[in-house]
């Protein structure tokens, strides 16, 4: 059986990395899949619902908090190998076949870390892995797989954008979002501190930091 792995918010200042595996026929793909930047979020959700309802098709999903993102032991190569292999390894079964989407400048480095990763998790299986760069936009199953992490991905901005809705919109937790930097600055203005959210080891975190800490210096 062939499975295919992506991840989504490796890059955001807020919120979690989600990575996810999809193991599936080849029928048993949607027709209308394709990478998930490239699809809207209502088309996202019915996708990801559609395979969830298929009995064929098997989903595995792995978060990684902020905290996990933030411990200086660790790393976000490494991170994106644990939860693909993670996700994978909740779905897969000895002799699959897995493609992934590269996240690392090398692939065959890439693909050797997911396998081993898998291996290792809790009775792991076996699996062949094969890691391409930009694989969410050549093969239908890693596509879903992207589809599937992107869902989970923005279910868990918007409960924060609900649990910070007192600092007003947190936006999409970019760094490139105006949004989310306008949401960091006031709340480091009205509490002093980060939000838990926010992956402290961010440049940006640290940028919002400064600027608040200079802000305080100008008005003493």
């Amino acid at each position: 059986m062939a499975i295919g792995s992506d991840e989504a918010g490796k890059g955001p200042v807020l919120g979690p990395m989600v990575a996810a595996a999809v193991r599936a026929p080849p029928d048993g793909i949607p027709d209308e899949v394709d990478d998930s930047k490239r699809l809207s979020p209502a088309t996202r959700e019915e996708i990801a619902e559609t395979l969830r309802a298929r009995k064929d098709v098997a989903v595995g999903v792995a978060i990684v908090s902020t905290d996990r993102i933030d411990d200086p032991e660790t790393d976000m190569n490494s991170l994106t190998v644990d939860a693909h292999a993670e996700a994978i390894a909740a779905v897969a079964r000895d002799g699959d076949a897995v493609t992934t989407d590269a996240g690392d400048v090398s692939e065959s480095r890439f693909a050797r870390r997911v396998r081993e990763g898998v291996a290792a998790e809790p009775a792991g299986p076996t699996v062949d892995v094969q890691a391409e760069h930009g694989a969410d936009a050549e093969y239908p199953i890693v596509a879903a797989a992207s589809v599937v992490a992107k869902v989970r991905r923005d279910a868990a901005i918007e409960a924060l954008d609900a649990a910070y809705a007192d600092y007003g919109p947190i936006g999409s937790g970019y760094p490139s979002d105006q949004t989310t930097r306008a949401f960091l600055r006031d709340f480091v203005a009205e509490t002093g501190e980060l939000p838990d959210c926010a992956r402290a080891s961010w440049s940006t975190s640290a940028d919002v930091l400064a600027a608040a800490e200079q802000s305080g210096l100008s008005e003493f």
